[in-house]
């Protein structure tokens, strides 16, 4: 039998509770409206697929991880809530700018 945990709060998810899964896929961005015009004869996909290529096959896993990752996480029912609510795990303090009295 398979047993689950929240990757989150560690706890250990009986098979009757709720679980929840977040698959995150982080990427390099690509923007075909900031090149050149005069490089307008270049196969740029060709380009991007010898570079992955070439990084897939790297001696150096840190560098397939700079261009593509992908990532999953087991989650209960309170950790899904918190992850919904703030996904980029930011300090919600400081979301609000208050004057200095």
């Amino acid at each position: 039998m398979i047993h689950y945990s929240c990757d989150c709060c560690k706890r250990v998810l009986d098979p009757e509770d709720l679980r929840y899964v977040v698959k995150m896929e982080v990427c390099v961005a690509f923007d075909p409206s900031a090149m050149n015009e005069l490089d307008d004869d270049r196969d740029h996909l060709q380009e991007i697929q010898e570079i992955l290529q070439r990084s897939a096959d790297a001696a150096d896993p840190q560098i397939a991880d700079e261009v593509y990752e992908q990532m999953r996480f087991d989650l209960c029912t309170e950790c899904r809530k918190k992850f919904v609510k703030n996904p980029l795990g930011r300090e919600l303090s400081k979301q609000f700018e208050f004057s200095k009295n």
